[in-house]
């Protein structure tokens, strides 16, 4: 018999690439009489729900619940689909992810074969609209100056890592360790894996498990999402300082010094010529790589398209990261 599987997703206004995921989950390869879905509905006000239960009636031979999740976050969602769950093995998804036909099977197999206590695979990144931002966007949240050595995003080898995207764990793992940390509203997968690492555990990452992520559609909610990143990045680190990592300090470290030469410039001229060889050197690495990558993908918009993409990640994830440490302190003192 194979081990039974819940596939958990929580989801919120996804109305757009839920069906997606829907069609993967059914494409799977693992037996459907041993996998079921659990869908955490964050009280979507579009047509999520409506296109689930048309899927539904379509296709009565995959088990699919959906349940409500109240409080409206990710990590709420995860915790309150893992209660509803009954399988062996959680495969965590996403509403924007679409999985590759073997990727539960893969999965199962992983644990099976001892490989790790969270296991997951890589993304294929791919644009949320047919924009030249959107592909933009998702040039530059799989290029090495947007996401540095997250290896999940780039060609990896099979091995330990950090953390790994979505993730698959026994039910036991959480009774071992807990929950996902619904204090935090981002940045909960990496928490998760820190305490997997720190239980004498290993997270796992085989490149053969792989699955379509589609990326935000617009610079403002690419703004949106990495403040977001940032933000709740700081408040997980004053738990664990000793996870931060040279990609995660760079950017609020970035920030910080435009911030502090664009103060000093004002009475010390010396600032102002550091203030703008920074800005200079910033612009031209950036340029060098969109002109690289417009070249590859013979792609005109890249050029421009990419470094202002990577300029938006750097730049907000840093300013919600150094945001996050002042209203802490503020919080403190208050």
């Amino acid at each position: 018999m194979k081990p039974s599987v819940s596939i958990i997703v929580p989801c919120y206004n996804e109305e757009k690439t839920i069906r997606h995921l829907l069609e993967a989950i059914l494409g799977q390869t693992y037996p459907r009489e041993s996998m079921e879905l659990v869908i955490s509905d964050g009280m979507s006000t579009d047509r999520t729900r409506e296109v689930i239960a048309a899927f539904e009636a379509e296709f009565p031979d995959l088990t699919v619940r959906v349940t409500e999740n109240t409080a409206r976050t990710i990590p709420s969602g995860l915790n309150q689909a893992i209660r509803e769950s009954r399988g062996e093995i959680i495969v965590r998804l996403d509403a924007h992810s679409m999985p590759i036909p073997e990727y539960v099977e893969r999965c199962v197999a992983a644990h099976e074969s001892g490989k790790g206590d969270n296991v997951g695979g890589v993304w294929e990144i791919r644009a949320g609209a047919d924009t030249w931002a959107a592909k933009s966007i998702s040039f530059a949240a799989a290029h090495p100056l947007g996401v540095g050595d997250a290896m999940y995003r780039l060609n990896a080898k099979a091995g330990a890592v950090d953390t790994v995207p979505f993730g698959s764990f026994h039910r036991s793992l959480i009774d071992k360790i807990g929950a996902f940390d619904e204090t935090l509203l981002a940045n909960e997968d990496y928490e998760f894996n820190t305490r997997v690492r720190e239980s004498g555990g290993v997270v796992w990452l085989d490149p053969s498990i792989r699955s379509v992520y589609f990326s935000r559609n617009t610079l403002g909610k690419l703004a949106a999402q990495y403040w977001r990143y940032g933000f709740w990045k700081f408040k997980m680190l004053r738990r664990y300082p000793h996870t931060l990592r040279w990609r995660q300090a760079l950017p609020p470290i970035f920030v910080l010094s435009l911030f502090a030469l664009i103060v000093l410039s004002l009475p010390i001229p010396f600032a102002r010529f550091l203030l703008a060889a920074q800005l200079l050197g910033y612009l031209f690495v950036l340029t060098l790589a969109g002109l690289k990558l417009a070249l590859e993908k013979k792609t005109g918009f890249l050029l421009f398209g990419l470094p202002l993409a990577i300029a938006v990640m750097h730049h907000s994830w840093g300013a919600g990261f150094l945001w996050s440490g002042i209203s802490s302190v503020f919080k403190k003192h208050g």
